[in-house]
């Protein structure tokens, strides 16, 4: 069997996922990276594309066709996918319901503005049914437009314009988005420092990151002080901060590292909120849609939120949609207060049904807890080979692996940048993240298997072998 007809086909399915044709169930890669037929792709991309393109400087390939949890490039290269179109792809590439449900719909009614329609409507019961009982009854859905980016800032105006307040509080090390007022709430200095004129009364506090305690505090009681260091701040008469309009919150901090929040941390943050009448936005962007082994990941920190942002993997399929799911109280906008062309994807809702339909009736979220456990100890494995690996943590199938100087405890990027690379050489795609990329990301898909686990698996061992030995020294020692 050749490697191009190794890649999934629409006649190699089995009910919920692609699947790869019989007798072929690994990456296989030939040669140097780029191929030939990549390199030319990806040197017209060069010259022709904006500078701000990211993916492909350091995972240079250019992508033919992909199923399942499998991509082909260009050079007849098999990857095993691990980076999910940065978490879009719940189900994998062309996942076969989600993938028929949006045919079928192309051919009823594909944009919609904000009329309604029967899937739509189908959408919008399975989004409101997926949150816990209590919140669906007092719960309003708004369609954003098609980013992530835009839902958070649909989040922030509505709760500006609900309270009648103007500061915003955000957390170190948070991400939000790339537009100027959800870069006006992320953390990242160098993406934000060139763009004057952000948006004013953004506050930062520190998040609860116990491993690098951001306080210099003893691991444990960091984030208890985090909080009581934002509780003090917002009840200090001299502290300096009028009573703000929304605390934005990831509870996995995704490009920041993979940072699950500390659970107490989030609960007295949520104490607060509501003692303080603060709208608690939490972005659930990345972490939503059953990549943390609930449908979202505030359900495993025992709160409720007032505002509830998704995007990414709604349509599980990577069609684009963006909503925000809010407390019915909030609900003071008048019409036309956040609108956008492309808020009605009806081929995304469409999709989006079938996926959420996949998820119950297969358990996946049941696969993303089993196979979470199973990387986690994989992952844990990889400490035998260097103290340089400070930390493996995550939350779900989001998981992280530090890499840092021992000693000094700076972010070990020109590790992590090897241990990328000689992975993509041996089949398998992963991102980094952190403090100055000094974290590797994992983000598979959620119907993945144990043995696609142990694949990667076994490529990071082998890839990380490597890659220490080409460091002028390194190892426990």
């Amino acid at each position: 069997m050749t490697q191009t007809d190794a890649l999934p086909t629409a006649g190699s399915r089995q009910r919920g996922r692609a699947t790869v044709l019989p007798g072929y169930r690994a990456p296989s890669v030939s040669g140097a990276l780029p191929g030939p037929r990549s390199a030319e792709l990806l040197n017209r991309q060069s010259r022709r594309e904006s500078n701000a393109r990211t993916y492909p400087r350091r995972l240079p390939l250019a992508v033919r066709r992909a199923a399942g949890s499998f991509v082909e490039d260009l050079d007849g290269n098999v990857f095993l996918d691990f980076l999910s179109g940065a978490g879009v792809l719940s189900l994998g590439h062309n996942p076969p319901e989600p993938l028929a449900a949006a045919h079928r719909q192309l051919d009823e009614l594909v944009h919609g503005l904000d009329f309604p329609t029967p899937v739509k409507d189908e959408f919008t019961d399975l989004t409101l049914g997926m949150l816990p009982a209590r919140m669906r009854d007092r719960t309003k859905i708004h369609f954003c437009g098609p980013t992530g980016a835009n839902a958070v800032e649909a989040a922030l105006k509505l709760c500006r314009t609900a309270t009648g307040r103007e500061e915003v509080i955000s957390f170190q090390g948070g991400f939000h988005g790339s537009t100027l007022a959800t870069l006006s709430v992320t953390g990242l200095v160098a993406q934000k420092a060139p763009i004057h004129g952000r948006m004013p009364g953004v506050h930062f506090f520190p998040y609860s990151s116990c491993h690098r305690c951001p306080l210099g505090l003893e691991r444990g009681s960091c984030a208890v002080n985090c909080a009581g260091y934002l509780e003090r701040s917002l009840t200090d008469p001299n502290g300096g901060i009028p009573l703000p309009a929304a605390v934005v919150l990831e509870l996995v901090q995704g490009e920041g590292g993979v940072i699950p929040a500390d659970a107490e941390f989030v609960r007295r943050l949520r104490e607060l909120t509501r003692t303080l009448d603060i709208p608690l936005i939490v972005d659930e962007v990345q972490t939503g849609c059953g990549r943390t082994g609930t449908w979202f990941a505030f359900e495993q920190y025992g709160i409720e939120p007032d505002v509830v942002v998704a995007s990414k993997a709604l349509s599980g399929l990577g069609l684009p949609a963006a909503v925000i799911l809010y407390d019915e109280r909030l609900d003071v906008w008048q019409p036309g207060s956040h609108s956008g062309t492309f808020r009605g994807n009806q081929a995304a809702f469409a999709a989006g049904v079938a996926t959420m339909q996949v998820v119950r009736r297969d358990r996946v979220l049941s696969n993303v807890r089993a196979r979470a456990e199973q990387l986690m100890r994989h992952l844990e494995g990889l400490r035998e080979l260097t103290d340089q690996v400070s930390d493996v943590r995550g939350l779900g199938l989001m998981a992280g692996v530090e890499l840092a100087d021992p000693v000094t405890g700076r972010p070990a990027s020109a590790l992590a940048l090897r241990l990328q690379q000689e992975a993509l050489l041996r089949g398998l795609i992963v991102e980094l993240g952190g403090r100055d990329d000094g974290v590797l990301r994992l983000l598979p898909p959620l119907n993945c298997t144990a043995e696609e686990i142990d694949m990667a698996a076994n490529i990071l061992h082998e890839a990380l072998t490597v890659a220490l030995d080409a460091e002028p020294s390194h190892g426990n020692g």
